[in-house]
């Protein structure tokens, strides 16, 4: 009998990490050598190549730095050659690519996969992580706009910051550099040409100067235009105006064709742009893993601690909780979490000439709302026109008429944009997978969205001859800036921390991309993800940096975090939760013109697990009076009453000085439900308050402590690997029947599991007896203060007279 997996990947809407579900752990406890930390999966009997990135017990120079030692780049060079040459003795098949030395000590090397426990053993060798590869997916084949018929919204979403009151101010990005770490950057582009100087950065996947974005026609790979978008949302200036128009850009190509990487090469750019002079850096890109010790975190956290503004997206895995990834979970670097702009909601309902009904129809977004009232009470012919890209239009006539089209290959609002090239007065846009689809106002046509099985029910009604579609729209209410359903929530596992920091507009932005053609350069698309969303803050980091050229990365995060504006959720009609908006959308006006600083913009508390008596810890703030007058703040807190919180009342703080504010939490478990909780401290001076948000948790956060799930077929047993985070009393696989989910076996049982990798090992045996031929779904189940989780890995298939 031949036995197979079936494979599920889910891919989000930014630059996601894409890991092998395939593999075998070891780790230092399991081989009884003192091997160094790995943070990868590892099988040893594979002899496939791989690469690894290393890290050494020798410090960078950044860490050096900051702990008050003395480092050299002479010193730390001699150190990791000595390291090297051992591991060439070690492993002579050993080849080493990358070398980094001075936000993040080590190298990269390639070697076979049952080698990795030789490197390990290595004197100097601190650590061992998985050379992860990323791939852009927030812009699927993006097709060119009109530059003369688009209405871009960043021309909404700068001012809607404050980015025009700064330029008005003179504060446009001039003298600040700002680093993109992306696909490359289309440096010829009109928009684009005079950010950038004669050294335009670097490309770390040809490894030369030119990091421009990857061409149509490279036999490597699709040709790609996320590090432009990125780039002209930072400083384009031109038919897209970008939040710092005079700011200076770098380049730094760490995602090659088809938008694919590796963590290699983004901690080389990182390292080589804190070296080259970067004032801040942006990186749009990110994993789905919630964890804040991945390399690349470690490396933003050394280059904020070295003074340059780490800008990061959170993620496009929402709206659930713990769905922040890395670098996300970074502890230092800035998280941007995606908004949508403020608009006027519509209700609709569609009704075709056969009466027949479309429950799930719902308003995603219009140019004006006279255009979306328009369509009230009208009858129009609807035309099915596939996925909706231009080529779908030959031989089509939507003049007049509505356009029904699919989700799918490119973004929505290029979708409508092309409808309304061929005169259509309306989209209707179905769902290409099950789930809702988002609001993305500013449509250059009114569309309607509905699900996938009302898309198939409107092409049934086609086919039937019910050729006419009526709408029924009514307006409901304004909505305020709103938090974008796919923008990935917090907190942080491990450290508990809040993310993201802050959010930004992230919903139908239209900016730069490449054409790849010199007779007409003038590239513009449009997209939407928490990509779109830290460019805004990058490029406010910007402007307050040209405003005050003495401040510090934690002052310029704090600026942005204590004047963020709060957001109300319009279906709770409360303020969205810190773990879904940070300290809330960015202001750079008020952060420039701001008189008190509060440091950190964020805390946790962590953890209170302590029944038999109150627990209290002990924390402070640092207020910073930035004015020239004394000021007198006077300090409250805000949240659940169980929760006290010890502070003075009052704070006197001289000018231009700053003062601790000391402060403890007091929590009565045993009174409390366990859960989590968030509170606000108000820090007020008679005209402003300062909003620092803090979270906590009552007992064991109900979390998804099973992580990192893989499976393989090995000399006829089934092993494995998963994360358990914080250990578990119980731990063992749950063999289900793939087709009807009844469970069959609990194999692989073991309790008191320690936290980290646990290996397991099943003989695909039930009752003694060898699997039949079937489909069994093959999950893994924990448990841990009463909480249980079950996770689903592969679908193990037994095919009947097959041969082993």
């Amino acid at each position: 009998m031949r036995k197979k997996f079936n494979l599920f990947v889910i891919y989000s809407l930014i630059v996601m990490l894409t890991v092998s579900s395939f593999g075998f752990s070891a780790s230092a406890n399991q081989t009884g050598t003192n091997l160094a930390t790995l943070h990868l999966e590892v099988d040893e009997l594979s002899t496939k190549l791989v690469t690894v990135i290393v890290e050494l017990d020798e410090e960078s120079i950044v860490e050096a730095k900051h702990q008050g030692k003395n480092q050299t780049k002479a010193n730390l060079e001699a150190e990791r050659t000595a390291v090297i040459e051992a591991v060439e003795k070690a492993v002579p098949t050993a080849d080493v690519n990358f070398e980094y030395e001075y936000v993040f000590s080590g190298f990269s090397v390639e070697l076979a996969e049952n080698d990795i426990a030789s490197l390990a053993a290595v004197p100097g060798v601190k650590a061992v992580y998985a050379n992860e590869t990323y791939e852009v997916s927030s812009i699927e084949e993006a097709e060119l706009l009109d530059p003369e018929t688009f209405t871009p919204l960043m021309a909404d979403s700068a001012p809607f910051i404050q980015s025009d009151e700064a330029w008005a101010e003179g504060f446009t990005g001039e003298g600040v550099t700002v680093a993109i770490l992306d696909t490359g950057v289309d440096y010829t582009h009109p928009d684009l040409e005079h950010a950038f100087g004669e050294y335009l950065g670097w490309d770390f996947v040809d490894n030369d100067a030119d990091p421009q974005e990857t061409p149509i026609g490279d036999p490597r790979g699709a040709s790609t235009n996320h590090g432009t978008h990125v780039a002209g949302t930072v400083a384009a200036n031109g038919a897209i105006k970008g939040v710092a128009p005079d700011a200076t850009l770098l380049a730094y190509r760490v995602l090659g064709p088809g938008g694919r990487g590796a963590t290699q090469g983004i901690i080389a750019a990182i390292d080589r742009a804190v070296q080259d002079g970067a004032d801040v850096m942006n990186l749009s890109l990110g994993a789905s893993v919630n964890n804040p010790d991945y390399a690349t975190s470690l490396a933003l956290d050394r280059a904020m601690a070295d003074g340059v503004v780490a800008v990061t997206s959170n993620g496009n895995s929402g709206p659930n909780n713990w769905t922040v990834g890395s670098p996300g979970t970074s502890r230092e670097a800035i998280s941007v979490g995606a908004t949508t702009l403020p608009f006027n909601l519509y209700s609709s309902t569609i009704t075709t000439a056969g009466d027949v009904e479309f429950p799930s129809a719902k308003v995603m977004g219009y140019p004006s709302d006279e255009a979306i009232e328009a369509l009230d009470g009208k009858e129009y012919e609807f035309v099915h026109v596939g996925l909706g890209a231009r080529a779908n239009y030959e031989n089509v006539d939507v003049k007049g008429k509505v356009a029904l089209v699919s989700r799918g290959d490119f973004s929505f609002t290029d979708k409508a944009i092309f409808a309304k090239e061929k005169g259509a007065v309306a989209v209707i846009l179905y769902n290409n997978t099950a789930g809702e689809q988002p609001d993305i106002p500013g449509m250059e046509l009114p569309t309607i969205k509905t699900t996938q099985a009302d898309g198939r029910k409107l092409i049934t009604e086609l086919e039937a001859g019910n050729n006419t579609i009526s709408f029924n729209v009514e307006f409901v209410e304004r909505l305020g800036e709103t938090m974008a359903s796919f923008s990935s929530r917090g907190p942080v596992m491990d450290t508990w921390m809040i993310k993201p920091d802050v959010s930004a507009p992230g919903v139908a932005i239209v900016s730069t991309v490449p054409t790849h053609n010199p007779a007409n350069p003038h590239g513009y698309a449009s997209n939407q993800g928490t990509s779109m969303s830290a460019p805004h803050v990058a490029g406010a980091a910007a402007l307050i940096l040209e405003a005050h050229p003495d401040w510090s990365v934690d002052f310029v995060k704090a600026a942005l975090m204590n004047t963020a504006e709060n957001m109300i959720d319009p279906a709770t009609g409360e303020y969205y939760a810190h773990n879904s908006q940070g300290a809330g959308s960015i202001r750079v006006m008020d952060a420039i013109n701001t008189e008190v600083l509060v440091t950190p913009g964020s805390h946790s508390f962590g953890i209170f697990t302590n029944e038999d008596e109150k627990e209290v810890r002990r924390q402070s703030f640092t207020i910073h009076n930035l004015s020239d007058q004394r000021k007198r703040y006077s300090i409250e807190f805000t949240g659940h009453e169980g929760i006290k919180v010890q502070t003075s009342n009052n704070l006197q703080v001289q000018p231009g000085k700053t003062q601790n504010l000391n402060f403890g939490v007091q929590v009565d478990v045993a009174k409390l439900e366990p859960g989590y909780y968030e509170g606000t401290f108000l820090i007020k001076d008679g005209t402003k308050t300062i909003e620092v948000p803090t979270i906590l948790f009552v007992q064991e956060p109900d979390y998804p402590f099973l992580t990192g799930l893989s499976l393989a077929l090995s000399g006829g047993n089934l092993i494995g690997q998963v994360n358990v985070r914080g250990g578990a009393e119980e731990f063992n696989l749950r063999i289900r029947n793939a087709d009807t989910n009844v469970l069959l076996a609990e194999p692989a049982k073991a309790t008191n599991v320690a936290s980290g990798i646990h290996s397991f090992s099943w003989d695909m045996t039930i009752d003694g007896q060898p699997l039949t031929p079937g489909r069994y779904q093959i999950n893994a189940y924990a448990k841990r203060f009463g909480h249980e989780v079950e996770v689903t890995g592969g679908v193990l298939t037994i095919n009947p007279n097959e041969e082993n």
